[in-house]
């Protein structure tokens, strides 16, 4: 088995509570995530411990995800499963003067033939991760601004 960790981390001049509303509604998860097409999730689905969808990738992989943990406006954890592939990724929130800071860590494990592609991915995670949270930063001032 071969596991990469990764971490990010963004300031955004959002509250806590505006940013993690945002992140962890899975149904926003395709205008803010470089690497996803689309989610299967219900349109009516509020997001809730245990809630489980599936997403679709630009290349091609169907995830199947989880949410672990869920501390409204503080944690949130999923932990996805695709093959011989496991990543896990927790955001934390964290009120400051001038809005909040999300932090994400975590780690992609892969075994067999599935260890080359986590250990790739997991290299690229950090970076990927903190682009894709600045752009929901943009994408939650233009939902309140407007």
């Amino acid at each position: 088995m071969t596991t990469r960790r990764f971490t990010a981390s963004v300031e955004m001049p959002h509250s806590a509570e505006q940013a993690f509303t945002y992140l962890v509604d899975p149904r926003n998860r395709p205008a803010w995530q470089s690497s996803l097409l689309s989610v299967d999730v219900p349109a009516d689905e509020e997001p809730h411990l245990g809630q489980a969808w599936s997403e679709l990738t630009a290349v091609g992989v169907r995830p199947h995800l989880v949410v672990t943990e869920l501390v409204p406006f503080r944690v949130w954890a999923e932990s996805g499963t695709w093959r011989g592939v496991r990543a896990d990724l927790r955001l934390r929130f964290t009120a400051r003067a001038d809005g909040c800071r999300v932090q994400a860590e975590g780690e992609v494990s892969g075994t067999g033939p599935y260890a080359v592609a986590a250990a790739a991915s997991g290299l690229v995670a950090g970076k990927a991760i903190a682009a894709d949270l600045r752009k929901a930063s943009r994408l939650i001032g233009e939902q309140h601004a407007g």
